[in-house]
């Protein structure tokens, strides 16, 4: 990785000369000592960082009437690539997203999505839920309802543990910028943290939905109150969560900017896992919006467009139109 510029600050002294130094005190002393805040380091580029990962063995023991919910979040997060034979952690403010499968699936299927992102800078936080992931061993669909409280407290921990002195996730979570991103139930799941009035996340400022959808048995309105951009992502030939689920709450959606990524001959699968087209325009689609609505590089908003209007593969529209 390039080193990042220096900042030099430029003195009237004449040439040649040193500028003069101000006699110390001891507050400047003082500060002297104090460990340097962690500097923000370039986000966006896939590639940027090498990632590695931890697994936080969460488990959730506040909920009365459910007893331990054991919630393993595999993290993955950017370093900065070997030199010397050494790799050094890029200490620095990032991004978050939290990620929730869909059902019966786990993290792993979406390596390839979750490591671009992580690659381009971004804390990756992903959750395998405890009755409906590919490890469950009693599934049960209707505990869905209880997954909104499961990713707010990933993203509790996962905070915690960048707010740790040491550790391997000490330090490098930006808390002002965390965005949630779903697949299917997982979807369904982030569409309630952003937008649900039973559990909207005020601290969330992006949020990604997969083949998502309203999940009725949490009750309450969707996008009645301000939510943040949202991103929904639909292949229309996708038979197990129905384009018009996807295509209903981007039209309920006018609290802000939103966008829908129609992918046409796409089904519920492919396009989220593994690494086969179209989920590479996926991931640039997906990474060009965190970049600009969880980032906040405004030069991302045309990366988006380039990246999502490829004809016969993705259709990229906003404010409420529909793909041709």
């Amino acid at each position: 990785m390039a080193a990042l510029a220096a900042v030099l600050a430029v003195s009237g002294a004449p040439p040649g000369r040193p500028p003069a130094r101000p006699a110390a005190t001891a507050s400047s002393r003082t500060a002297a000592l104090r460990p340097r805040p962690p500097e923000r380091l370039p986000v966006g580029t896939p590639g940027r960082y090498a990632v590695a990962q931890t697994v936080l063995a969460l488990v959730d023991r506040s909920r009365a009437g459910l007893g331990p919910r054991a919630l393993p979040t595999v993290v993955r997060y950017p370093v900065i690539p070997p030199a010397g034979g050494s790799r050094a952690l890029a200490r620095g403010l990032f991004p978050l997203v939290v990620f929730a499968p869909g059902y019966l699936q786990c993290e792993s299927s979406y390596a390839a999505l979750l490591g671009s992102w992580a690659s381009a800078g971004y804390v990756v936080a992903a959750v395998d839920f405890p009755r409906t992931s590919c490890h469950a061993n009693d599934p049960d669909e209707d505990d869905l309802s209880n997954q909104p409280a499961d990713l707010a407290y990933v993203i509790r921990q996962v905070l915690a543990a960048s707010g740790a002195p040491r550790g391997a996730l000490a330090g490098l979570v930006n808390p002002a910028e965390i965005a949630v991103a779903g697949h299917s139930d997982g979807g369904d799941t982030v569409a309630a943290v952003a937008a649900g009035s039973c559990c909207a996340d005020p601290g969330v400022r992006a949020a990604i939905i997969l083949a998502g959808a309203e999940w009725p048995p949490l009750g309450g309105t969707y996008f009645a109150r301000a939510s943040p951009p949202v991103l929904f992502v639909q292949g229309d030939a996708d038979t197990v969560n129905l384009p018009a689920d996807s295509i209903a709450m981007y039209e309920a959606d006018r609290a802000g900017p939103r966008f829908y990524l129609g992918l046409p001959g796409a089904g519920h699968f492919p396009p989220y896992e593994g690494g086969r087209p179209p989920e590479p325009v996926v991931a640039r689609v997906t990474l060009a919006f965190l970049n600009r609505y969880l980032d906040g590089q405004a030069s991302a908003g045309a990366a988006m467009a380039r990246a999502g209007n490829i004809p016969g593969i993705a259709t990229l529209v906003s404010g409420g139109r529909l793909p041709s």
